[in-house]
């Protein structure tokens, strides 16, 4: 049965991602871009949904909890964790990310990504 719902995440990962790169042409040709404008889009929407897509493949906290047959106050203090820690890994990616598109590397990117993962906590 895991096995099963493993294979279908996979197989929406997968589709959400050739989905993701077909709207992105869309899109590109919708704002009628061309040439480096177009290219530099595209490569961005992509990039953009990509980072979205790891946290779609992996299974929810809920079914996690599930599969360790939590209950009770087990389960509220393992989904309050696996929640916060699903945040912190969403706002990591997107802050590498951000960093990626900057072109940062070594001490510069540590840099950005440490204060941009700061205030993102600070935010929420």
């Amino acid at each position: 049965m895991h096995k099963l719902i493993i294979a279908a995440l996979i197989a929406l990962f997968s589709a959400n991602v050739a989905f993701a790169e077909a709207g992105c042409e869309a899109k590109a040709a919708e704002k009628k871009l061309a040439g480096a404008a177009k290219n530099s889009f595209v490569k961005k929407c992509e990039a953009d949904a990509k980072a979205a897509a790891p946290a779609a493949e992996a299974p929810s906290c809920d079914a996690k909890a599930a599969e360790k047959k939590l209950a009770g106050a087990a389960k509220n203090s393992f989904l309050k964790k696996c929640e916060a820690d699903a945040k912190a890994a969403a706002g990591s990616a997107s802050c590498d990310a951000k960093a990626a598109e900057k072109k940062l590397a070594g001490a510069a990117k540590n840099s950005f990504v440490k204060k941009c993962e700061a205030d993102a906590t600070a935010v929420k």
